[in-house]
This record gives C-alpha cells, structure tokens and sequence, in this order.
C-alpha cells in the first residue's frame, strides 16, 4: 500500500496537489527532476540514511502533501466536517497509519479544559483550514529536525572541535503587491542581519585601522537600530501582535488599530496607508514595505492541537512518525537550531485536558513572533561570535530572462545591501593586509640579499617602495601591511613572473638540447628524402616542358585560323546593316525637316493673326477705362476748385492784402533757412577748423613742454639778456634820433651813417665779449644747479626706495598675521564644531565631515558677507568674521593705492632726471648762439599758450549759451541768442586770424632783430646788416621793433616767473600729499595695530564703526557726484531732443522736394551668405552646476609632477582666466564672483592639505602669478598692453574691473611665497650646520682640534650627515622644480635670494655660538663653501639676484677669522672691512676665536678693546644674532605671456570634458 502511494506521488503531477500549485510554475527550465532524485537519494545513503528510512520519509512527504489536499464542508458558522470517505484524508491516514476516523474528528474539533471539566467545540471551516495547515507545517519542521540531527550524527568526529565553519543562506529582502506575515519575519531577520553586516564590514574595519595607527578618516553609514527598535522593542509591532494574540476576541483590524494609536505620527519609520485601514508601511533599510494586516493573528499563533498530535503519535504501523515527536525537545533546543542555520518555529498547541507542569509547557505558548524573536538573537550571537564572511547575490532582472540587465533593479538591490558603503570604504580603505613575517616568507622571491636586513619590518618598507612607486596604495601599521585593492595581485603577478622566468630558463635549456638533437636527426632524413624526390620531380618537369610547348605550337595555327575566318564574316555583315541603317536615318532626317519648315509657316501667320486681336482689344479696354477715370478725377477737381474758389473769395472779402504779407514772410522764411543753412555750414567749417587748429596746438604745446626744462635753465641768461637789452635800447635810442637826422639830410649825411653803422660794429663785438662771458657764467650756473638738483634727486629716490620697501614689508607682515588668525579662527571654528558635533546621549550621531565642509567654503563666506555689513549687525558671531576680512580688505586697498601713488612719484622724479640729464647734455651740445632761438621758442610757446586760453574761455562761453538755452525757440535760426552765437563765432575766427597773423609778424621783426644784434665774423655779415638798416626806411619800424621787443620781453620774463611759481607749488603739493599719504597710511596701521590688541568683539566694533563712517562719506560724496551726473545727462538730454527735432525737420524738407517718381523699390537681390570657419576666442564655457568640478578636477585633485612634465607652464591658470572671460563676456558678474572665490578658496585647500610638499607651494605660486599677469594682461588698461598682440588685444576683458580680485590674488601670491620659503628652510635646515660648518669640505685643513674644549655628538647619525653637496643638489632640485612649473625669472631670484639668506643667517648664528668653529682653518672652510654657492650662482645666471649681498655677513665673518689680529692698522682693516656685521657680532668672533695649532695666537684682550672704541661710533642693531625667520618683501613684476589663448588645447587627462571651447 506504502509502495503503491509513493510511486503515485513520485509519478504524479505537481499540479495535482495544493502546497506545490500555488506558484503557477512547477517545472524549471533545464532541471531533470529524476536525475535530482536519484542524487538526492546518493546524498542520503552517503549521509548513513539507510533506504528504509528514505522511503518512511517520502512516505511522510506524501501524506503531508495529501493533507494539504484535504477539503472541509460547512454545517454552520461555527462547525464544518470532512466529506465522508473523502480520498485524500483517507491516503494521508493510510501513509501515516493512524484511523481515519479518529482524525477527521480532530481535524473538524478542539478540545477545551477548565478548572473542572472538558469540553469538545466544533471549530469553524476557517479555523480548520489552518489547522490543518499548522499541522503540516509541524510535521514538516519536526521531520525536517529529524534529517538535520541525523546528517550531524554522520558527521560527528571523535576529535574535539576548536572552530567550525556555518554557511547561512537567507532569503534578502521581500516586497510584493501583498506582503503579510512571512515577509514581515523575512524583512526583521534580514533588518537584523544588515546591522550585524554594517558593524563588522565597516565598524570593525574601521577599528582596525585605527588600532594600526593608519591615516583614517571615518565613513558614516545608516544606522538601522530605530527600525529594529521599532519592530521588537517594548510596544512594537512585535510585541502588539503577542498581545493581540493573548486577547480572546483580538482580530487583525484591532490590532491595526492599535499599532495606529502607538506608532502612528510617533515614529517616523511607521506610516499608514491613504486607502487602507488594514494595513501598514514601514521604512526599512531597503525600501518601503506596506504589510496587510489580513492573517497576522492567525499565523503568529499557528495553533496545533495536541489531539493530532497525539493522534500521530498512535501510529502503529509507521516507526518513523512516533520517532519525529519523541525528539522534538532535542530539536527545540538552542544548540541544534544554530548550526543549521535554519530557525525552528514551534506551533503553539492548545493545552489539553491535563496541563503538563514545567518548562515545556510554558514554550509551548510562545508564539512564532516570540520564537523568531529568539532565534533570531541566538544566531545574532553565534555570528557576533565567529568570524562571518559575506557573498552578496544580485538578480539581473526580476524576470529571470537571460542576458536581460536592469539597471536600476540592480542598483536598488546594491543599496538595499550597503554594497554602495562597502565599495566606498574599499577603495578608500585597504582590503589586504599582511603581517611583516608572512610579507617576507611570502616575497622572499623579490628581494636581492643585500636588501635582507636584521629587521624584518624596515626590511618590508625598502622593498615595497622598490616595488610600489606610489606610497598611497599601501600603509604600514604596527604589525600588519595594508594594501588597497589590487596591490597584492601586483605583487603576485611580479613573484609569478619571477619564478616564471627562472622556470623558463630551465625549460628553454633542456628543451633546447633535446629538439636540437631531434632536429638533427630529421634534418639528415630530410635532406636524403629531398634529393630522391628532387630528382624525381625535375625529370617530370622537364618532360612537361616538351609536351607544353608543343601543344601551345598546334594551338597558335588552329585559334589563328578560326579567329580569321569569324571576322571576315562579322566584317561583311556589318557594313551590309550600316548600309541600310545610315540609308533609313536620313530619309527620315528629311521628313522631319520638312515637316517643320511647313508647321513653322503656319505658327507665323496664326500667331500673327491672334497678336493682333488681342493687341487691339486690350487697347480699345484701355482708353475706354482711361476716359472713365480722367472723367472721374476731373469731376473731383472741379468740385474742389469750386470750393477753393468760394472759400478764397470770401476770405479775399474779409482779409484784403493778406496774400502779399503772406508771401513776403514766405520769403522771409525761405531766406532764413538760406541763412540758417549757410551759417551752419559755417559753424561746421569753423568747428572743423577749430579742431584741426587744436590739435596743431596741442601738438605744439607737448613739444614746447618738452623745452620747458631748457627755459628753466635758462631763466638766468634772460637776466644777463635783459641787461644787454637795456644798454640795446639805449642805443637804439641814439640810433634813432641819428636816423631822423639821417633821413633829414640823406644826401648830405650818408657818410656820417657808414661812420654809426661802423660804430655799431665796435658796439656789438664788445657786447659780443660780454655776452659770451655772461654765458660762460650761466652754463656754470646751470651745471651747479644741475648738480645739487640731481644729488637731491638721488637722495629723495633712495628715500622713496626704502620707505617703499618698509611700507611693503610691514603690509606683507601684515597680510602673514592675518593669514595666521585666519588659519587660528578656522581651527577654533573646527574644533567647536567638531564640540558641537560630540554626540550625547539618546541623540543621533552627526556627519563627521560637517566640520570640514563648512571650514572649506569660509573665505566665499566672508567675501560674500562683507558686502552686507550695514544690512547684518546683528547676525551670530560666526559671521562676524566677515567685518574683519572687509576691513583687512579696505586696508589692503589703502596701502595698494598709496603704493600705486608712491609709484608714480618715483616715476615723476625719475622722469624729471631724465629730463635734467638730457637738458644738460643740449646745453652742453648747444652752441652759445643758441640764446636767441630759445627766446623765440618761449616768445612762440607764450603766444599760441595766449592764443589757446582765449580760444577755450570763447568754446566754454559758446558751450554755456548753448547748455544754457533749453526752449527750441531760443535756439531756432533768426533768434537773438542764436545770431548772437553766431557772431562770437566769427568773431572768434576773425580774432584767430588776426592774432596769427600778429604773431608772424612778431616772428619775424624778432628773428630780424635777433639777427641784427648777432656778432658778425665775416664781411658778409656786415653787408647784411647794413642792408638790413637801409631798408628800414621807414621812422617807425625801429621803434615798433623796439617797443615789440620790450613787451616780448616783458611776457616771458613774467611767463618765466609763473611757470617757476607753478612748478614750486607742484612740488608743495606734491610733498604734501605724499606727507597726507604717510600720515593716513600710520594712521590706517595704528588703528590696525588697536583692533589687533583690542579682544575680538571690540576689534570687530571698532572696525564696524570705522567702516561705516568711512562709507557713509564715501555714500555722501558718490551721491553728490550723481545728482550732478543727473543734471548733466538732463540737460544733454533735452539738447539732444532740440536737435533731433531740427534734423527731423530738415529731413521731411528734403523729402518733400523729393518727387514721388524718384522713391521706387528696387528688388532686392539674394546674396550667397558664405560660412566662415569657426573661429576661437580664447574662452572656456562651463555650466553653473559644473563649478565645483571644475575646481576639483583642476585645483583640488590635479597633481603637479603630472603637469609640470607632461602641460605648458601655467595651464591651470590660462584655463581659469578663459573661465572667467566667458562669464565676462556674458556680463554674469555672480558667476565671476563665484568663480573667482572658489579658485581662491580651492587654493588655498590644497595648500593648507599639502602646504608641506615643496612642488605643490611651487606649483600653485607659478600658477597664481600667472592669474595674475592675465588678469593684468588683459584687463584694458594701456600700462599692460604695451607688449600685446593686436589679437590678445581683443581678448581684454570688456565688462567688469577686476582691480579688486587682482589685490586679492597678489595677497595670496604673498602667502603663498611665504609658505614656499618656509617650505624651503624646514628642508634646508638640518642640512646647512652640517654642510656649511661641520663637514670638512677640504680634507686635512682642520688638522687638529683645539684642546679644551667638549666633543660635541651630532644629532644626525654618520650616515645622515649633510655635505655642501646636499645643499646645492637641494638647491638644484628647487630651481629646476620651479623652472619646470614655469615661474618668472624675477620671481625665481627673489626665492633663490631669501634661500641664501637663510642659509648664511643659520650659518652666522651657529658660528657665534659654537667655540669650535671659530678657527682659521674653519674660516678657510666656509670661504670655500661660500665660493662653491657662488659658482652656483654663476651656473645658473643668478648673480644679478641679490643672493650674493645676503652672504656678506658670513664672507666677512669668514674674513674675520682669517685676518691678522694684531696691530692697529688691523683693527683699522677690521673695522672698515666688517660693515655688515655688527659690533657685537665682530668682539664676539674675535671673542671666540680659538687657534687650533701652534702656529695660531688667540686674540688679545687689549685688541678687541680698540676695535669696540673704533667701532663706538657705528650706529647698528645692539642684536647678536641675525633674524633667521626674516622674510624679504616679495614683489611680482608685470610678466606678460605670448601665449595666444585661442591655441590653448585642454588635454583629457584633466578631465574637464564638461567644459568647451568658444
């Protein structure tokens, strides 16, 4: 009977039964059920299950699936019953042999105990169902218990176990259109199970790091305990579901009630349905999952009464059923459940009759909620106990289709995992991990002997930099090496190819000889083979050659024949069908022709015939509408002309002789506008001639200014002249009363004039004499003058020089103060929030990264919050700072501007020494004849000065009217004010032309005089003079030259004085704005230096007070500015709109004359656009949103070596300056701002990230600058265009200033260079005491060391010891560092300057305080070392750079340890030979100076005496030691860049694919 059931269920169909139909889809593809079986049935016997025992449990298998084949009937609401003799009922009893009966009663029945009495209760048909459903489900799990426990009995070995290994498979997380109780398990276990995952995967990963002491920065992840919380804490959903279960009428609509009362608007992971009061939503990790509350009960007590039980357990026939309950305690207990990895659920029987007292009692009443509870914790403790690993197992699709891949399934089952966190701490963190003695025996392969040391550990770390070049891609700790992914498959793949190699070295040695000498043996068969068969081959080819060529010989006649003779027919037939062809084309050729010559005929007369009608239909039509129209217009006329003709009569009648008065004033108006368009004319012809007569004169006066100078010199010639002219006029004088005699009595006295001219010879040489004497005396003059003028020159520039370079100096120390409080209020800002951050109890844990987020974007905060300061005085002090940077900023500003104006005055001066020098070189080049031409270049220079003032005082006047005059009637043409303007402007030009013609005049009379009164060494100077005097006929011109003369005289002497005056007054003013300057600037640094001392809330008072003061003068003064801007661009305005109305009416004039004839459309011909060729601009576009990737990939990320050996010099900054011309070019000033701040802020990221590595200072300083000299460059202004193209001329930024942002980036250029020179001395540090003192350069000059005195041990061991050779292979290393970054040469010799300083001040400070280098031999040593930095120098073209000065101090030191020490006269070389050093500094080396040999005397007491009295005098610092940590003020020289923008090409390395060229 057993056999017959189960080869039913075997054979049968699944479908058949109700537990395995339920899925829709039993059979699965490619899966041979019977070959499973027979597997499954290896599997067992191979287990130690014996074949008996597999059939008892396919036996209980079939009965459980017929159970679930079992049907109820309904009686009532209450009871139901099983169909009589119903099948499957009756096979389940037979396989399990118990009564049928006995069970159909059971299954339809429960049995009730009281205190007193039972009872039996029919159950309901809903009720029954799952009971049976429990009671196959409890078959199943104990049998199920019974398979695991006898597998682990199989398995069991005699050895003690230390450790085991458990696989744990479970489902992953569940969401369906219904989810009820089972998902709701699922989700919980696997809620648990991500918690336990997130604290070992990232937790102790973390810890781990940290116990190694390894760089970490700690990755934040989602915390799931609120969820868990929320399922099995006190009140959960849990928790309310055994409660409900407890009640005796709890259902699930109650219990959904309840979970709304306690978790709803409670808890944020619990939510409620919009359309469902039934249901529920929570949140897990995952996703989202609404449960429906349908069965919750039902299947949280999954009753099983103790009747079946029993019933089952009353089986007879069948062992193994009895068996499966008998152990059912031993398969409850918590040890067996955990290593299967399953969770056993016991149902809750109901309690029979007589209760069982103990513990088993109580278990049997949890309910499955209660028990998956625990279960679940004791696996959690298994697994906190052990060692888990984790695979992860994605569905490509939820269809199960092959080669089918959803995205974004798989994505949401990778963060429903934290997969996404564990690749994060994965590729930041270090997977791999070896301890140093597994490192070495593992690559032991890879090390070379001598790299095998006693320590295993430093013996790893020398090999793996061999290996890894990249120090990132591992870490040490203390006992372990970590490797990021993929470094060990490296170091693998290098062993593998080690030993791979050595193995083929072996392989290819023997595998050589062996087929070397297999070859030989084929070799020697192969060549006997080759020779029979060669032979053989050769015979029959030469055999086919015979037969070949005879058969080629037959074939030629034969195809030669046949060839022949079907041509000759082809030929025949071709010229018979051309024949007939050519014969039948021209006959037709002729129809044709004739044809149309006939058709042609007709068309002519037809078409003829029909031109005709219609030209004369439309002719007739044509006059017939010409006559109607005319006819009709000529009605209109006359109608008009009627009218007309009875309005101007009566009109006549009323105004009689108003017609003429009308035409005169018509004509008064046509000559009006006559005289309107000439004087027009005019004023355009005059306004053309006034500026053409400007620019000649402005043109005049820049050359006259240019001998401006030359006038000034000679101010003191003109005295002598003048005195030379009065004894001139005296003789003119007398000149002129004998030239009156003279013409009274010209026949008679022409004598006695030869005799005056004669005496006016003798005259004028010995005026001549004393002239040039007077000239003499004037040149000495002018030299004395020239001197002093230049000493003071000199002296005044030397000034300006020094307190320029204090000014900068202090402001640079300034700006690094100010750096350092920013940098100190950034690490306070740090740490209170990292405070702020300190998670207390019951609190959610905050982003370790908050901090630093907020710590990155602190300068844009600032610069971005200072332009509100009178809007937000009251916001929270950590927006205060912004007061400070905006103060910092104006202060910055201020001393820019004074330094720009200290600039330019050291230009003036330098300009005015120019001109000094160069009017001293004519003066001495000039010959001293040149006094007269200089007089009449003043005279002229007067003149147009003269002619020019009156010509302005006219404009302004004209202007005035012209402003002045806002109706139109006022200036309409025939106005007074209109002919009055009229008038000043032609009398303007008349009184032009007048003065230019005086002043001709003047020219000559005075040139001709100048002439006359010239010495004369020849006769023909004498013949000229004399004819000059005879054509001065006239009694007048004498005394109006001399007069002329006189007045000439008078205006430059007065001309003279006033430009001296003028010239003085510059020069007060000058000073004393250069006084106001150096005042404001002390003032401005002593409120800098209070705020400072002052506590911050004061500081941040004061400079708000300041500042609001200062703008509300600066707000008062632009709003004056603006009013007066208002009412100009009003009045210009209303001036504008009088014009356009004149020119409106002149237009319509013009177009009134025109005829309407004239105006007709010509048709527009189409023009062919061509396409040009995209032409660059030189600009990057790039989107809003993709700024801060731009920043990242170009600032933040972007590693200097990579650049600077692979890009152009300064490519960052060029791709910047295109950025931010774009966002100019579309006048965006936000994204200028924006840009700007967050290349500064980035900046100043990465170099306060990596401000310790010197080739990132160097690069980003390069860069910097070059930002810089392109904003510069192409900012507009002339001072920096000289040295453009006309193409980079038009790459000049068009609509914003960015004067302001240039200060900004040359203060973090200073900062910059300051955080490069420290860089520079933390390296060069160990290395100078010990190259430039310690180590003996010249070997054997030391000898032996002075007795007395301590061995002193170097703090650096032997082999660590620094030579001068490190020093200059350091030094090389910076300069070809910063040469390949592309720094400017200027730049690079102000570094190389600061360098050694800091080396000879180092070197000078260890000499004071060392007794034992303060020797002879020493001496000689550093003199060496010296010569050797100095060669440096020399190699590197770098003499010029001021870094040899900064040596001095210790060259002279050197020299004082060298010098004879003796006599006077030594100290007196001494004295003069030390003036770098300072008086304490030489009796200190002196001092010290210990001879190390006998040949040596120390130095007496009595001499330093003399040198301190020699030195007494000398005012210098009292200091001992110089300041090693002083900086010199760095400047950035203007260096433009020839690099056209347009050719610039962004590589994609950079990754900067977002941005475009434009």
């Amino acid at each position: 009977m057993c056999v017959k059931y189960v080869f039913f269920i075997i054979t049968g169909n699944a479908n058949y039964f109700h537990y395995t139909k339920q899925g829709g889809s039993p059979v699965i593809d490619g899966v041979d059920d019977a070959k499973e079986m027979v597997n499954t049935r290896q599997a067992c016997t191979l287990l130690g299950i014996s074949d008996s025992y597999q059939m008892g449990i396919f036996r209980i298998l079939a009965g459980i699936l017929h159970l679930g084949n079992v049907e109820f009937a309904s009686r009532d609401s209450d009871s139901c019953t099983v169909p009589p003799k119903h099948e499957p009922l009756t096979i389940f009893c037979d396989l399990m042999g118990v009564e049928y009966e006995e069970m159909a009663h059971w299954l339809c029945h429960r049995k009730l105990a009281t205190a007193t009495e039972t009872y039996i209760k029919p159950i309901s048909k809903l009720h029954a169902i799952n009971a049976r459903d429990a009671l196959a489900k409890h078959i199943y799990a104990n049998l199920f218990n019974w398979i695991v426990d006898h597998v682990n009995k199989a398995l069991h070995a005699t050895v003690k176990q230390h450790s085991f290994i458990g696989v744990l498979d479970i489902y992953g997380f569940e969401t369906f259109e219904i989810n009820s109780f089972e998902q709701f398990c699922i989700n919980y276990a696997n809620e648990k199970l991500q918690q336990q995952f997130n604290m070992h995967v990232f937790k102790l990963e973390q810890e781990e790091y940290m116990k190694e002491q390894i760089p970490w920065t700690l990755i934040d992840f989602y915390d799931n305990q609120p969820c868990i919380n929320l399922i099995e804490a006190k009140m959960g959903v849990l928790d309310l579901l055994d409660e409900e279960c407890k009640m005796p009428k709890g259902s699930d609509d109650s219990w959904a009630q309840k979970l709304y009362n306690t978790h709803l608007n409670k808890c944020a992971l619990f939510e409620k349905p919009r359309m469902s009061n039934k249901a529920f939503i929570i949140k897990h990790f995952a996703d989202k999952v609404e449960y429906q509350c349908e069965g919750f009960l039902e299947k949280n007590k999954d009753t099983v009464y103790e009747e079946q039980i029993r019933v089952l357990k009353s089986s007879k026939k069948f062992k193994l059923l009895p068996e499966l309950f008998q152990d059912e305690e031993k398969v409850l207990s918590p040890t067996s459940a955990a290593p299967s990895g399953r969770v056993p659920l016991t149902r809750m029987p109901v309690k029979p009759a007589k209760a069982r007292p103990g513990q088993a009692s109580k278990e049997h009443k949890k309910t499955v909620g209660h028990q998956f509870r625990n279960s679940l914790h004791l696996l959690m403790e298994t697994l906190n106990a052990t060692t888990p690993h984790y695979v992860r197992c994605i569905k490509p699709n939820d269809f199960k289709f092959p080669f089918t891949f959803d995205e974004k399934r798989a994505v949401q089952q990778l963060r429903a995992c934290g997969v996404l966190e564990t690749i994060r701490i994965s590729a930041a963190g270090f997977p791999s991990r070896w301890t140093y003695q597994e490192f070495f025996s593992r690559y032991r392969v890879l090390m070379k002997q001598r790299d095998v040391l006693g320590d295993r550990k430093q013996t790893c770390k020398n090999v793996l930099e061999k290996l890894i070049q990249d120090k990132d891609k591992y870490q040490f700790g203390k006992t372990k090496i970590f490797f990021r992914a993929g470094q060990v498959a490296y170091l693998e793949k290098i062993r593998a190819d080690k030993l791979r190699a050595a193995c083929i070295r072996i392989q290819k040695t023997i595998r050589g000889w062996l087929m070397r000498k297999k070859y030989m043996r084929m070799r020697k068969a192969a060549i006997t083979i080759q020779r029979h068969v060669r032979g053989y081959q050769a015979r029959c080819y030469a055999k086919f050659l015979r037969r070949t060529r005879a058969a080629i010989t037959i074939q030629k006649f034969q195809r030669m024949y046949v060839v022949r003779k079907r041509y000759q027919c082809m030929r025949d037939a071709t010229i018979a069908l051309q024949a007939l062809l050519r014969g039948y084309m021209v006959r037709n050729k002729y129809q044709m022709m004739l044809r149309e010559h006939k058709s042609v005929v007709i068309q002519k007369h037809v078409r003829g015939w029909l031109a005709r009608r219609r030209y004369r239909r439309t002719l007739r039509a044509i006059v017939y509408l010409q006559c109607c129209y005319r006819r009709m217009m000529a009605k209109r006329e006359l109608k008009k002309l009627k009218i007309e003709a009875r309005s101007v009569e009566r009109y006549k009648k009323l105004h009689i002789g108003l017609e003429n008065k009308i035409m005169q004033l018509q004509r008064k108006i046509d000559e009006q506008n006559k005289e309107y368009k000439s004087l027009l004319e005019k004023m355009n012809n005059l306004e053309i001639t006034y500026s053409t007569e400007t620019e000649k004169l402005r043109s005049d006066v820049e050359r006259l200014r240019t001998s401006e100078e030359e006038a000034k010199n000679a101010t003191n010639r003109v005295l002598s002249l003048q005195e030379e002219i009065a004894k001139l006029r005296k003789e003119l004088h007398q000149t002129q009363s004998e030239k009156k005699s003279i013409e009274e009595r010209a026949d008679k006295y022409k004598h006695e004039t030869e005799q005056l001219v004669s005496e006016l010879k003798e005259q004028n040489s010995l005026l001549k004499t004393e002239k040039e004497e007077l000239n003499r005396r004037i040149h000495d003059q002018a030299r004395e003058i020239t001197e002093s003028m230049e000493k003071k020159l000199v002296e005044e520039t030397k000034q300006l020089e020094l307190d320029l370079n204090d000014e900068r100096l202090r402001y640079q120390n300034l700006l690094n103060e100010f750096s350092r409080l920013e940098e100190r209020y950034d690490d306070l800002k740090d740490e209170m929030n990292l405070m702020v951050s300190i998670p207390k109890p019951g609190h959610k844990r905050t982003d370790s990264t908050h901090s630093s987020n907020e710590s990155e974007y602190t300068f844009s905060s600032e610069i971005t919050e200072a332009e509100d300061l009178p809007l937000r005085m009251e916001e929270p002090s950590e927006k205060k700072a912004a007061l400070d940077m905006s103060l910092f900023l104006k202060l910055q500003k201020r001393v820019s501007e004074l330094e720009q104006e200290k600039q330019s005055l050291q230009d003036e001066l330098d300009r005015k020494e120019e001109q000094a020098l160069r009017a001293k070189a004519k003066e001495e080049e000039r010959p001293p004849i040149r006094g007269a031409e200089l007089e009449y270049e003043s005279l002229k220079r007067q003149e147009l000065e003269s002619e020019n003032k009156k010509l302005k005082n006219e404009l302004n006047e004209l202007q005035k009217a012209l402003t002045e005059t806002r109706a139109p009637e006022v200036t309409a043409p025939g106005a007074p004010a209109y002919r009055v303007l009229l008038d000043q402007l032609t009398s303007v030009s008349e009184e032009l032309e007048v003065r230019k013609e005086e002043v001709l005049i003047l020219r000559s009379q005075l040139v001709s005089q100048k002439e006359a009164i010239q010495p004369k060494h020849t006769m023909t100077d004498a013949t000229i003079l004399l004819e000059d005097v005879q054509k001065m006929k006239d009694k007048g011109e004498i005394a109006q030259a001399y007069i002329g003369l006189k007045e000439t005289n008078r205006l430059l002497e007065s001309q003279l004085q006033s430009q001296k005056k003028s010239h003085e007054n510059e020069l007060e003013s000058l000073r004393g704005e250069i006084q106001s300057l150096k005042e404001e600037n002390n003032r401005q640094q002593q409120l800098l230096a209070q705020n400072l001392q002052l506590p911050p809330e004061a500081r941040i008072e004061a400079s708000l007070q300041h500042e609001i003061t200062r703008l509300t003068n600066e707000n008062l003064d632009l709003m004056e500015q603006l009013e007066k801007q208002d009412k100009t661009v009003r009045k210009l305005k209303k001036q504008l709109k009088v014009f356009a109305k004149k020119i409106g009416e002149l237009e319509v004039g013009q177009m009134e004359n025109i005829s309407p004839g004239q105006i007709i459309d010509e048709p527009i011909r189409p023009v062919n656009i061509p396409r040009k060729e995209k032409d660059f601009q030189g600009m990057l576009e790039y989107k809003k949103e993709d700024e801060q990737k731009l920043v990242k990939n170009l600032i933040l990320e972007l590693k200097p070596r990579g650049v600077a050996v692979n890009l152009i010099p300064g490519l960052p900054a060029y791709i910047l300056f295109m950025c931010v011309r774009h966002a100019d070019y579309l006048n965006d000033d936000q994204k200028v701002r924006s840009l700007l701040t967050s290349t500064i802020n980035g900046i100043k990221k990465v170099l306060k990230k990596r401000g310790d590595d010197f080739e990132t200072v160097s690069f980003w300083l390069s860069n910097t600058c070059r930002f810089l000299h392109c904003l510069k460059q192409y900012s507009g202004e002339e001072g920096f265009m000289k040295h453009n193209t006309p193409r980079q001329n038009e790459h000049c930024l068009t609509n914003f200033d960015l004067a302001e942002y240039r200060q900004v980036l040359s203060d973090l250029a200073i900062q910059i260079y300051q955080q490069l020179v420290r860089v520079l001395e933390n390296i060069l540090q160990p290395m100078i005491v010990s190259g430039m003192l310690e180590h003996e350069t010249i070997q054997g000059v030391s000898g032996v060391k002075p007795t007395g005195l301590r061995k002193r041990t170097s703090s650096i061991a032997d082999e660590g010891t620094y030579t001068l050779d490190s020093i200059i292979r350091q030094l090389n290393s910076f300069h070809s560092v910063m040469c390949q970054h592309g720094m400017d040469p200027e730049l690079i010799k102000q570094v190389v300057k600061q360098m050694f300083y800091i080396i000879g001040a180092i070197t000078l400070n260890n000499l004071l305080l060392r007794k034992d280098m303060c020797s002879w031999s020493k001496g000689m040593q550093i003199r060496y070392n010296v010569s050797q930095l100095e060669e440096w120098l020399r190699d590197k073209n770098l003499m010029n750079s001021g870094a040899k000065e900064t040596l001095e101090p210790l060259i002279q030191a050197a020299q004082l340890l060298q010098v004879k020490k003796k006599t006077d006269e030594d100290a007196e070389a001494i004295c003069s030979m030390c003036n770098a050093l300072t008086t304490a500094q030489i009796v200190k080396v002196l001092n010290l100076y210990t001879p190390v040999n006998e040949f040596e005397e120390r130095v007496l007491v009595s001499f330093i005496r003399t040198i301190q009295v020699r030195l007494r005098d000398r005012k210098d610092s009292p200091q001992l030691l110089m300041d090693a940590k002083h900086i010199f003020p760095v400047t950035f020289p203007f260096n433009p860049s020839s690099l056209a923008l347009e050719t610039i090409q962004i590589p994609a390395s950079l990754g900067l694919g977002f941005i475009s060229r434009v």
